[in-house]
């Protein structure tokens, strides 16, 4: 191997990894085609076929694909709040002023997260109106129904997590009212409070609580659970059709 020339194994090195990238030549066949889409995992999320009333909008009036659309979107926006703001009682409130008066486009990118996280409850609960209504939660489709209606209560988590973030005046009373639901929890309220909020009343353990939930578990819970919502309509034929 010592006596094989650099120029020569620089390119057997190229090609052992052309190869390992692209497992099949150019797609000028069918069955070099069918390749391209079976081992590319972006081409491979869409359907070899579409039926011609997936496409209709009064049908589906597209909620599922705006959902997801506004999923991205405050993905987005908010891992770049993430940059301009700290879970603090201390800092928290300043943090939200200063995006509204200090950071370039902060309040324009703190606007997009806002109305997007309210756009995607809406977009959701239609989306889950049209299923209904359609009948498109029948066999074989169950277990996406449930699916879906697992994602419809993370939506609401999230947007209810988020609220408390600002750490104003409307933010705390308006988690107060889930904190005092949560307490009257019969047998078990004060152990569900704690466990929720962080302790006995609302202060920093909740607000931390609240932002680790906001932006690590719930949105990879979701994004778990949209993986599969996607997988699963494929699985099941596509989307339901008329009745």
């Amino acid at each position: 191997m010592l006596d094989i020339p650099l120029q020569v194994w620089e390119r057997v090195k190229a090609g052992v990894l052309w190869k390992s990238l692209f497992r099949h030549g150019y797609p000028d066949s069918r069955k070099n085609q069918s390749l391209a889409v079976f081992t590319n995992v972006f081409l491979h999320l869409h359907p070899v076929k579409v039926r011609r009333h997936a496409l209709a909008i009064p049908y589906t009036w597209c909620m599922g694909g705006l959902s997801f659309f506004l999923f991205l979107v405050l993905t987005l926006t908010g891992t770049l709040l993430m940059f301009y703001y700290r879970p603090t009682t201390e800092w928290a409130y300043s943090d939200i002023k200063d995006l509204e008066t200090v950071v370039i486009f902060g309040q324009l990118l703190r606007n997009m997260h806002r109305w997007a996280a309210h756009g995607m409850v809406i977009t959701v609960f239609l989306h889950m109106i049209r299923v209904f209504y359609t009948g498109s939660y029948k066999p074989p489709r169950e277990f996406n129904w449930v699916v879906g209606t697992l994602l419809f209560f993370f939506t609401i988590l999230l947007s209810y997590t988020g609220y408390l973030l600002p750490w104003d005046q409307l933010a705390l009373w308006a988690v107060t009212v889930g904190y005092e639901i949560a307490r009257a929890t019969p047998a078990v309220g004060d152990e569900v409070s704690f466990l929720l909020f962080g302790g006995y009343q609302l202060g920093p353990n909740a607000l931390l609580r609240f932002y680790v939930l906001h932006v690590v578990a719930l949105p990879l819970a979701t994004g778990f659970l949209i993986a599969i919502h996607f997988w699963r309509i494929r699985k099941d034929g596509g989307i339901s059709g008329p009745l």
